[in-house]
């Protein structure tokens, strides 16, 4: 197996840009927005663009489970207001529609935010229903759950969280979760320390499981540990520091799957890849 390394990619004009624009810094991954992620409505997908990102993908060299879709910032699939919900649910079912015509096999969303209206509880049963009945309307592409710092009422920032919403979900070969590295440290994981890295993973290991593991967000964090803040920073330039990049690209429970940089600066972006790539054993 081997890491598969990049950063979320511009779209503009067009989806069949990202896996040119991922190329082009060196990435052997990449994310994308298959639609404007700041608009609920977006025209569909035209056959020369999903023909084209096809090509591109083809051309260099990324297969689906190098290429992990971000769904739109919108989406709130917990929503306590039914008609928001009905709204985010029919967002999120054209979002996993766009990903089948490209022919990928996963999207990655936040699960969703109470509005400090219902409870914890409620709020993770409704995820997790919205989850079954895109499933339900879409094959060959897997939901994926992504933690979060817990900022506001968002909730997903404990493993916990997660684990209750796959343990309701009906299909669970098609539910699969991103780990974010600031989001996680925000949120109280401590990454930062060789004790701490290992103590979550296990932790992680043995409320979710390895085997959903689908995708993860490699950023720093400019908070610090536990701060519930969810400000991304460059890789070494924040408070979680460069170790804990060089031991996820030294393990191998990493391999295979996209690590992906949402860090700030875009310029930055081949050298990350590069720094990436030569810590790899």
């Amino acid at each position: 197996m081997e890491k598969y390394i990049g950063a979320h990619v511009s779209a503009s004009g067009g989806v069949e840009n990202a896996p040119l624009n991922a190329h082009e810094i060196g990435a052997t991954a990449f994310a994308l927005f298959t639609k404007n992620q700041r608009q609920w409505k977006a025209a569909p997908l035209a056959a020369e663009s999903i023909a084209l990102f096809k090509e591109r993908c083809e051309e260099f060299g990324f297969t689906p489970k190098q290429i992990l879709p971000h769904d739109s910032y919108l989406i709130n699939l917990g929503n306590p207001d039914v008609d928001a919900l009905e709204k985010s649910r029919e967002a999120f079912l054209d979002e996993m529609r766009r990903c089948e015509q490209l022919g990928l096999d996963r999207l990655n969303f936040h699960p969703g935010s109470t509005l400090k209206k219902i409870s914890d509880e409620e709020c993770l049963a409704l995820i997790a229903e919205s989850i079954n009945l895109t499933l339900d309307k879409t094959c060959g592409v897997t939901a994926v759950i992504e933690n979060t710092a817990g900022q506001g009422s968002n909730l997903g920032y404990t493993f916990e969280q997660i684990a209750y919403i796959i343990d309701r979900v009906e299909d669970k070969s098609r539910v699969g979760v991103c780990i974010d590295t600031c989001h996680s440290f925000a949120a109280g994981y401590d990454l930062a320390s060789v004790g701490g890295f290992t103590e979550t993973f296990e932790h992680f290991d043995n409320v979710i499981g390895f085997k959903y593991l689908r995708g993860m967000h490699l950023n720093d964090a400019k908070k610090e540990l536990g701060s519930r803040v969810d400000r991304h920073d460059s890789l070494g330039k924040g408070t979680l520091g460069i170790e804990p990049f060089k031991w996820i690209m030294e393990d191998e429970r990493f391999d295979g799957i996209p690590l992906i940089l949402e860090t700030p600066d875009e310029v930055l972006w081949p050298e990350e890849i590069r720094m990436l790539k030569g810590f790899v054993k």
